[in-house]
């Protein structure tokens, strides 16, 4: 009996998430609100169901009942998510709640399959990311000077990125992390956030030639101080995020071409600098020539993808940990083997659909300070999913930087979750501003 529950769950996992990928677009062919509230229930009800059957997956292979357990918990968090957010801010943006809670379900089910103890960790990280990010749509609506700073913003996170390189850990040959009382956070995910408040603190109202090349000068010393740091990935999205935040703000495609040039140039000087880039760029170029060393991890992520075919091994029945650090760089792969691939490409999707309404809240934005935080929070965003999903599917060499809510990492989920509640607090403001507009309308 347990071995046909297990083979028919992998199935209708896959089309819960299907119908789930469905509702994310279905939404935006309606305007009102009021219609997409069939579409985000049904999204409710699919994300709810995926979970009770991959931790019933979980329990029937494995026979721990901390599984049990920790499925009460992480349902909890997710209806506390649902219900509190919504509680608190009537006008929240319920498809960007829905995939964040989605996402962030996903995440702790697979860190859980992945090791229980980390899975913990993340679980209590989570909770207390919510519990802070609670806070930030009421702030944004109290707090009048976030454009009147934009320098402390700069001078802040070089602060920080200097101290880690100074006084960091060094992991995995580069200096990225501190640890304060057996805790381990990464300052370069908190300082993503300043680094998108100072673009755009610096840009709304002054796009002069002088004021964008103090702004790049700014942004540069952020992008070495990483390199310095060997924190190569980061170094890559923070570039990024400044090239298209620059473009957002002028609309002159020169600084797009001046972006890709430069771009190139810093990556080929990488190569020739750095041991580890090259090493990472030969794994890429032929890993099954060097499958014993440069290239075991990017060739054990691809067995696992294929191992997984389209509607994985199930949970617990494949071997997604023979992947070094699978937990934080290679966690696409473990979806790819035990949920399908047909899972794994509506994961992408989900998170495609985050950034189409980050792009449309953005562009319903009439203030360009706030115009300019979504649309760099969107960039960063979906550039490193495609770092992280590109780099395990061997389409680019692998930058070891995380998925966004499902690896392990406690700096990068609250990191992300903080940016999603940004966003939030914006589209509130939007919201409000937009019923005055209409009421001042209809009295006139």
């Amino acid at each position: 009996m347990q071995e046909y529950i297990l083979e028919l769950s992998k199935y209708f996992i896959a089309v819960c998430m299907l119908f789930y990928t469905f509702e994310c677009f279905w939404v935006f062919r309606y305007r009102d609100e009021e219609d997409q509230k069939g579409s985000y229930l049904r999204q409710n009800i699919f994300m709810f169901l995926i979970q009770l059957c991959c931790f019933v997956d979980l329990f029937l292979v494995s026979r721990e009942m901390e599984y049990v357990f920790f499925y009460a918990f992480v349902q909890i968090f997710l209806l506390a998510a649902l219900i509190l957010v919504r509680t608190l801010y009537e006008n929240i943006n319920r498809l960007l709640l829905n995939n964040m809670c989605m996402l962030t379900g996903i995440g702790l089910c697979i860190v859980s399959r992945l090791s229980f103890q980390k899975a913990v960790r993340q679980y209590i990280i989570v909770m207390i990311s919510l519990m802070i990010s609670l806070t930030i749509p009421y702030l944004f609506s109290k707090i009048r000077f976030l454009k009147k700073i934009v320098w402390l913003y700069g001078l802040a996170g070089i602060v920080l990125l200097s101290a880690v390189l100074i006084l960091g850990e060094v992991t995995h040959g580069s200096r990225i992390s501190f640890s304060l009382g057996g805790i381990t956070f990464q300052p370069s995910e908190f300082v993503k956030i300043l680094f998108l408040f100072f673009l755009a603190g610096a840009l709304w109202e002054d796009i002069s030639l002088k004021r964008v090349a103090l702004t790049a000068a700014v942004a540069g010393v952020h992008v070495v101080v990483l390199v310095v740091s060997r924190d190569l990935g980061s170094a890559l999205i923070f570039f990024i995020g400044f090239v298209f935040v620059v473009f957002a703000a002028t609309k002159n495609y020169w600084y797009l071409l001046a972006g890709a040039v430069g771009g190139s140039a810093a990556a080929t000087l990488a190569y020739f600098l750095f041991d580890h880039v090259r090493i990472r760029v030969l794994a890429w170029q032929d890993p099954w020539s060097y499958i014993d060393n440069q290239g075991y991890q990017i060739t054990q992520s691809l067995f696992a993808i294929g191992s997984g075919g389209w509607f994985g091994m199930g949970l617990l029945q494949g071997t997604p940990t023979d992947i070094p650090y699978v937990d934080t760089d290679f966690v696409f792969s473990a979806v790819c083997e035990e949920l399908g691939v047909i899972f794994g490409v509506c994961l992408i999707l989900v998170y495609i659909s985050c950034f189409v309404m980050m792009m449309e809240i953005a562009v319903q934005i009439h203030d360009r300070f706030y115009q300019m935080i979504v649309y760099g929070i969107g960039i960063m965003y979906i550039f490193q999913i495609f770092l992280t999903v590109g780099g395990g599917i061997k389409f680019i060499p692998l930058t070891g930087v995380t998925l966004p809510f499902i690896s392990y990492g406690g700096s990068s989920v609250m990191t992300t979750m903080i940016m999603f509640f940004i966003i939030q607090g914006i589209y509130i403001r939007l919201k409000k501003e937009g019923g005055r507009r209409n009421g001042a309308a209809e009295r006139r």
